[in-house]
């Protein structure tokens, strides 16, 4: 009798624990979900990839330096990419909805392309940016059909879109946490694989050096990755602005490296060791003064006809630095860098002789060192 109804007990034991099934399914919104990523893929189907540009260094070198020009994509920036991959990051882990904003803290380029990717998709836009952000470049995230949110303090804007993505029930995006994850490395058309492609049938196809800047990490990240997985021997340097603390982390091996102040140079540079960089896989990195930053695009603009922002000046300045090395160690090879933006954005500022003699940075000396540099190899200090 007992062992029946032990028996009976673990009979109505398995049967209940069987009818623990519970069906989320939400048909309207994984239909909403599903045009979502075919329409942010669709916009990466109809873009051509972005130009790789030589630029003119003496043939007699045997190095050859190029540019992926960034510049061209639908928003004007290496960002567009970024935030293409953001998005499709936060679609298929659920975190978009229908009608809900999506928020980031960002007054730059980030912003403009999350805005442009935002209304591809029909979801509202809020980029959260200081009060003192000028007008400019709160028109360019207006004209994508997203809204700016002012805050008193740059210190201000996380915890600020934390809280207006809590009160909304919209997505902060936090470019600066998922940057590194947010992008398949391993290819998907990533700027890693595009790059190689775009170099296969050059005299030099592997580079020994390719150099980024770094604002989330999430590029310099990508490309270091890709090397290792493809078995390259390339190694990755990252060109660090100014009042940074990403060169004193990496140096120190300190993750929680900070440093007060902004950077001049617009995009990259951070005041904290952000999570998306990866300093454990950088080979090199390098310290370009602002005013070089400066010096090396206004050369670009004279040599090429191209006007790039300062991101580009510092990628730039510390890819010659390295071609001229190579040629003074006799070693044949290639080196590639980045156009990361327009210039017409900077045109008050990095092109504007009153605003850098205002900001008190002595360019001319950078210009003569690259002058030298091109005319006889001098590796700049």
């Amino acid at each position: 009798m007992r062992e029946g109804s032990a028996g009976a007990r673990q009979a109505a034991g398995l049967a209940a624990a069987t009818t623990l099934d519970v069906d989320r399914s939400d048909h309207a919104r994984r239909a909403w979900t599903t045009e979502a990523v075919r329409r942010v893929r669709a916009d990466a189907h109809r873009s051509a990839d972005t130009h790789l540009l030589r630029f003119p260094l003496p043939d007699d070198w045997g190095v050859d330096l190029y540019l992926k020009d960034e510049s061209t994509h639908p928003t004007g920036s290496l960002k567009h990419r970024l935030a293409r991959s953001l998005f499709l990051y936060a679609l298929c882990n659920g975190r978009i909805a229908p009608g809900r904003p999506v928020i980031e803290a960002s007054s730059g380029s980030t912003a403009v392309s999350e805005a442009y990717f935002a209304a591809l998709i029909g979801v509202p836009f809020i980029a959260v940016v200081p009060r003192t952000t000028s007008r400019a470049k709160q028109r360019l995230i207006e004209e994508q059909g997203g809204r700016c949110h002012l805050v008193d303090s740059a210190a201000d804007v996380h915890a600020a879109a934390v809280r207006l993505a809590a009160a909304s029930g919209g997505h902060y995006m936090d470019q600066f946490t998922y940057a590194e994850r947010a992008t398949d490395w391993r290819g998907n058309n990533s700027i890693a694989e595009s790059l190689f492609h775009q170099l296969d049938r050059e005299r030099h196809p592997e580079p020994e050096w390719i150099v980024a800047t770094a604002g989330t990490g999430g590029t310099s990240a990508t490309l270091a990755r890709y090397v290792r997985y493809t078995m390259r021997a390339t190694r990755i340097c990252v060109a660090d602005p100014e009042n940074s603390a990403f060169f004193d982390g990496w140096l120190s091996g300190d993750p929680g490296m900070v440093r007060t102040g902004g950077s001049r140079i617009e995009g990259i540079g951070r005041p904290r060791m952000e999570p998306s960089f990866l300093p454990d896989i950088i080979d090199r990195m390098m310290r370009v003064p602002d005013a070089a930053s400066i010096a090396a695009l206004r050369l670009l603009e004279r040599l090429t006809g191209r006007r790039a922002g300062g991101s580009t000046g510092t990628g730039l300045w510390a890819a010659l630095r390295i071609a001229a090395e190579m040629r003074a160690a006799g070693r044949e090879g290639s080196v590639a860098t980045l156009i990361c933006d327009p210039g017409d954005r900077y045109l008050d500022t990095y092109y504007a002789d009153s605003w850098v003699a205002a900001q008190g940075l002595a360019v001319a000396p950078y210009q003569e060192a690259l002058d030298r540099l091109l005319a006889t190899g001098a590796i700049p200090a």
